[in-house]
């Protein structure tokens, strides 16, 4: 029996979908255009929320949604070159360029939830004030039972965001991080910097240090005296040969097992785009060659949504570095939709 390449598959899935849709309307062929952009079409036009999906004033309100989408544009914590402050405004932007289709998934997320754009958590220029922000305002969203997606912002606004997490559900909670830095300094320069948020998040009440995960980790920036604090603390790392020599499905098996261990209630996924080798995506604070391909972290996210997560954030887009077609914060996007239509194929989007 003949097997169907994966391109008839998506087809086929297509074909389902627009069935589902109410059937090809022709009508549209000849319609009246509209007046003024209210759609997806052109892509170059409208306001800019993510995914053009409907923004929403009161944050206080969105017990309709699924999914949130929220800027954290702070790059305080940044130890090299700023810039991330910009990092929700271009993923906005680049997102226009997305459909809520997608067609190897044969899914539409736009179809399948309700998604919508709450702006952006206002940023207090001192870290600690901002980690309460960012904490109290994941844990207004979750308390909604709503799913955060968290535009970043320097990597620093992970511990406000895990801590938000870690208060608003009585369980224990995993993180898994894909990065190619630890991210375990106790504190630089006196302050809990962008090198310093998995450390910290280790450290709260229900968030156990054995039940955080590191994918991509490597290079020549990552600190010694961190490294041997992750393994004192028994976290697992798992490296960019890992990858090349276990496969993506094997390191995402072995981080899955580790994050959701010990009765683990939620997990919460934190990636930073520096986790993508610098030869492809350059737009970042910390700049590291040798990191992963667009293609397997792809496949890591898509693997690591199967269980469920509670949440999740990309961080380190950089803009003022990036190249003329936007390709890391492209990249941003593309992590945060695949993550959530992997969500939506396993069943855990829409939760209402």
């Amino acid at each position: 029996m003949k097997k169907n390449t994966h391109g008839e598959k998506a087809l086929l899935a297509a074909e389902k979908l627009v069935e589902k849709m109410g059937g090809m309307d022709k009508s549209k062929v000849n319609e009246k255009l509209p007046l003024f952009v209210r759609d997806d079409i052109p892509s170059y036009a409208g306001i800019a929320t993510f995914l053009k999906t409907p923004y929403y004033e009161d944050f206080n309100n969105i017990k309709d949604l699924d999914v949130a989408f929220v800027g954290a544009p702070f790059d305080v914590g940044t130890t090299f070159r700023p810039g991330t402050r910009f990092g929700p405004e271009s993923m906005r932007s680049i997102s226009k360029l997305f459909k809520t289709y997608n067609f190897e998934a044969g899914i539409d997320l736009a179809l399948e939830m309700k998604m919508g754009d709450i702006g952006d958590i206002f940023s207090i220029h001192a870290i600690d004030r901002e980690i309460e922000q960012l904490s109290e305002a994941v844990s207004t969203i979750l308390k909604q039972n709503v799913f955060p997606v968290v535009l970043g912002g320097d990597h620093s606004i992970a511990y406000g965001t895990i801590k938000g997490v870690a208060k608003s559900i009585e369980g224990k909670v995993g993180v898994i991080q894909l990065d190619r830095h630890l991210d375990m300094t106790p504190l630089m320069m006196g302050e809990k910097m962008h090198d310093t948020p998995l450390y910290h998040a280790g450290s709260l009440p229900n968030v156990d240090p054995k039940n955080i995960v590191h994918i991509g980790i490597g290079g020549w920036q990552n600190d010694a005296r961190a490294a041997a604090g992750t393994k004192e603390r028994g976290q697992t790392v798992l490296t960019v040969d890992d990858v090349d020599e276990l496969g993506v499905d094997k390191v995402a098996e072995i981080a899955l097992e580790k994050a959701w261990a010990n009765g683990v209630e939620a997990v919460y996924l934190t990636v930073d785009v520096d986790v993508i080798d610098s030869g492809i995506s350059n737009g970042t604070g910390w700049p590291e060659p040798g990191g992963l391909l667009p293609r397997e972290v792809l496949r890591l996210v898509r693997k690591l949504a199967e269980p469920g997560l509670i949440g999740m954030e990309v961080v380190e887009v950089s803009p003022p570095y990036d190249d003329n077609n936007q390709q890391t914060a492209l990249m941003g996007v593309r992590i945060i939709c695949d993550t959530l239509c992997s969500l939506v194929q396993n069943g855990h989007l829409p939760k209402k």
